[in-house]
């Protein structure tokens, strides 16, 4: 597992995945990603979470990843789209 990357699917998902959806798990898991720090809680469309995961590894660098675990601090402290 790594910092950042997406977030580990449960069994219940990957019974039920695309094509498509594979491709998400090209990237190691990881504790915070887009979809945690770009709506959490607010976004419930699976569809959307895919699509942020597959943004992820395109735009992946070092510095990205370090603009995305700060701002994972900010998120957690912010508590905006938690439940």
């Amino acid at each position: 597992m790594s910092l950042v990357g997406t977030r580990p699917p449960t069994p219940d998902e990957v019974i039920n995945y695309a094509p498509h959806h594979w491709e998400r798990l090209g990237v190691k898991p990881g504790i915070t990603g887009e979809w945690q720090t770009h709506g959490r809680s607010t976004i419930t469309e699976f569809e959307t979470i895919v699509r942020m995961d597959l943004d992820h590894q395109r735009k992946w660098s070092i510095i990205y990843d370090l603009m995305l675990i700060v701002k994972t601090i900010w998120v957690l402290l912010d508590k905006k789209g938690a439940y």
